[in-house]
Formats: structure tokens, sequence, C-alpha cells
């Protein structure tokens, strides 16, 4: 069984393919079903945020995993393969272990050490386990890359340098009005997790009043109870935009909330001299529609424009430390990998010596009837202790050498020298509990 992750990101892809690529939270199960229905994909994970749509998977196949992948990939953003193939990246093997290392680690992400991605891997992984889509292969996978991505938070000071995407979004809007957000009014559109973390982001810098709407008034209600702000109906969206300066839009609507008619409406309706009416779109499929950005008094900042100006962070040294901690860990999950490969193979080997010994004492038995059933029980004692032995030296060793790189080939050595039959390594049949990181990471790539 091989791993391969096929996908696209802020780093390929416009936001508009993004957009296309992207799987919403009700329709998760069916493209996980239909990933392992696929001829060469036997398991699979999914994590679509509004900075990347990534498909981890356990293939019996390169090639034809990878077609597999790519066709679904293209269904979803009702495109050809084809077309799709300049906006994918694809890992295999141990660059899909180091790859979906880096992303729990934060490396990967457009604010480089952010957390909030260790939050939704772990939504992916629930999901998928959920789903019966996650089997042997990506259970370890996918709880090692969280267990990896908290020990690169916990051991270096990459979360002092790495922001969520909403704080680094609202440092962008904070160029606009003298680098203080403090006594601004602003408005979050969404109650989910990412617009928790903007409801919860503003408040700490001291913006306000402070105004929440969603399409679902009770989520806005809660929210805006939780910090002090005040929750509007969506049909008041027009006159609430008219009173604020920031607005954090991050819902998961799939058609654009802040329209080219609203946005209008509600700057006819503002003072003049307010100054820029400021739109943070966080959302992927996007919350601004296009032509928004060209009206006179607003700005738009949204997960393209963030891409470009965060292309060169900080963090460089905690980065560096961070790519240690995943080089050594990439390299201790490869070692298991190479392990795990050969256990089928020493195990069938065992088995065939069982088989052989089984046979040559049933012989006995006939030819030599006169023997008591101590001297029979002593004799078969014996020649499995014989064969026993035999056998630890070899099968020990060889478990040692499959951990190193190559490993594979004693494997298939053993399996050409005794005519081993394997069976085909499939998901174990108890499913191990999800591995919760201890910390509530809301938002982030959303």
């Amino acid at each position: 069984m091989k791993l391969l992750v096929v996908g696209a990101s802020y780093r390929t892809a416009p936001v508009a393919t993004l957009e296309r690529l992207a799987v919403a939270p009700a329709d998760l199960t069916r493209t996980l079903d239909r990933l392992v229905a696929q001829p060469y994909v036997t398991e699979a994970v999914l994590i679509s945020t509004c900075n990347r749509v990534e498909v981890y998977a356990a293939v019996s196949g390169f090639h034809g995993g990878l077609g597999d992948i790519c066709a679904v990939l293209a269904e979803q953003a009702g495109s050809s393969p084809a077309a799709l193939a300049n906006h994918l990246y694809v890992h295999y093997d141990a660059a899909a272990v180091d790859h979906v290392f880096r992303v729990a680690a934060g490396l990967d992400s457009m604010v480089v050490g952010e957390a909030q991605i260790l939050g939704q891997l772990r939504d992916a992984y629930h999901w998928a386990t959920g789903a019966d889509s996650a089997g042997r292969l990506l259970h370890e996978l996918m709880q090692q890359a969280l267990r990896v991505g908290k020990r690169a938070h916990a051991e270096t000071n990459i979360d002092k340098a790495g922001q969520s995407v909403v704080t680094a979004a609202l440092d962008m809007a904070a160029g606009h009005f003298d680098g203080d957000l403090a006594g601004r009014p602003a408005m979050v559109v969404g109650a989910g997790a990412m617009g928790a973390l903007g409801v919860a982001t503003l408040s700490r810098r001291g913006a306000g009043p402070l105004t929440v709407t969603n399409r679902g008034a009770d989520r806005a209600v809660r929210l805006a109870e939780s910090y002090g702000a005040n929750a509007v109906p969506m049909t008041e969206l027009v006159h609430a935009l008219s009173t604020v300066d920031i607005v954090v839009a991050a819902t998961a609507a799939t058609e654009p909330v802040l329209t080219l008619d609203v946005v209008t409406r509600a700057l006819a309706r503002r003072d003049a001299d307010r100054g820029p009416l400021v739109l943070l779109d966080l959302a992927v499929p996007r919350d601004v529609a296009p032509g928004v950005a060209e009206l006179p008094g607003v700005e738009v900042i949204d997960i393209d424009r963030m891409a470009a100006l965060l292309a060169d962070g900080p963090a460089a040294a905690d980065a560096a430390e961070v790519t240690r901690i995943v080089t050594t860990e990439v390299e201790a999950f490869l070692s298991w990998l190479r392990g795990a490969d050969v256990a089928p193979t020493v195990a069938a080997l065992r088995g065939r010596a069982d088989d052989v010994v089984t046979t040559e004492l049933r012989r006995l038995a006939q030819r030599r009837p006169e023997l008591t059933d101590d001297q029979r029980a002593e004799v078969a004692r014996t020649v499995h202790r014989v064969v026993q032995r035999l056998l630890h030296q070899p099968t020990v060793r060889v478990r040692q050498l499959a951990a190193e790189p190559g490993g594979d080939q004693y494997a298939a050595l053993l399996r050409e020298l005794f005519d081993l039959e394997v069976p085909h390594t499939s998901p174990v049949d108890t499913v191990p509990d999800v591995v919760d990181t201890d910390t509530t990471y809301p938002g982030g790539e959303r």
C-alpha cells in the first residue's frame, strides 16, 4: 500500500479554482465515498479549507491512484483532469508523509506557523473516520501528523511568529486606520469557526462596537452574547454595513453575500467622511462579489491579496527548527511504515513453517502409531522449538533491515525465496480512537 497526496492550494491555484474545488461539509461524506469507490484508492482523507483542498490517500498503484483522485477532483470542480492538472501538486510515499507533516506543523500555511490548521486536520480525520474511509495506513498517518503538529508548537516559538489568517488580515486592515483598530466599528458576517475567531480577535484588539450577522440567527445571537456584541438579522445587512468600518466575511455560503448591490446601497448610506470600508473576505467560495473592490471608498482584502503580501513572512529561524522536527518525524514514520510492510511477509513465513511442521507430525503419527501421546507431544515440542529458533534470527534481522531505506526489497526477497502468498494489506478491523490535540483551534484556513 502506498501513500499519495493530491491537492491544490493558494500556492498553486487562484481563489476561483479553489472555490470550484471546495467541498462543503454536507458533501464531504459523498466525496469520500466516491474516492474510496475508485479502483486504486482504498483509503482517503479530504481536507477542504479556504487555502487548500487536499486528498490524502492509500493507493494500490501510483498512476492508477493519481488518475482516480484527479477524476474525482475534476468532477468536483466541474472541469476536466487535464484542465485542472496545472493547479495540482502530487506527493508520493516519503514526499507525501513529509507534506502532511509540514501542513500539520503550519509550515505550508499562508501564515507560517498558524495553529488553526491542526484543528482542521483533526476535523478532516474525524470526518473520514465517520465515513469509514480511513484505514490502517491513514489512521496512523493522521494521528502522527496531529502529534507532530502539536510537538512543533510546543517545542518552538513558531506560535509567536505564526498568526491566524484572521489576525494577519486584520493587521492589513489596520494599515488603513493608522495601524490601530481600537474604537473602530466592525462587523462579522458568519458565525462559524472563522467568524468566531474574527469576533474574538476584533474584541481583543479593541474594535467596537461589534456586530454579528448570520443566516442562522440563533448562532449569531449566541456568538454576539459571548463577546458583548450586537446580533442583527441578515435582512438588515445593508444598514449594518453602513455603520461599520471593518467587515470580516467568513460564511459557508455558495454565493457571494456581499453583493455589488448590497455594498453599493450601504455606501450610499455612509457618511462621506467616514473613510474606507474595509472588507476582509476569508471565505471560499468568496463572500465578496467581483466588482465590489472597484467601488470607490472600498478596500477588499481577500485570500489572493493576502497570499501575495505574506509570501515573505517572518519566523525563518523558528521555521527551520520546525523543519528539523518534521524531518526527524518523517524518517521515524517511514521506518514504521517499512516495518509494517514486512510484517505480513514474516507472518506468512511463520505460517508456512507451522504448516510444514503440522504436516510432518501428522505423517509421523501415521508411520509410528506405537508412539504414546506423551512421546508425540515431546516430538512436536522439539520440532516446533527447532523451527522457531531457526526462524528467529532471520525474522528479527529482516525487520531491522526493512526499517532502513530500500528495506522493502528484503520482504520481496523472502516472498520469492519461499514462494509466499501474502494477502493484500487491508485496514485493521479495530479502528483506533481519534487523537485529540488537547487544544481547540477554530478558524485558521477555514
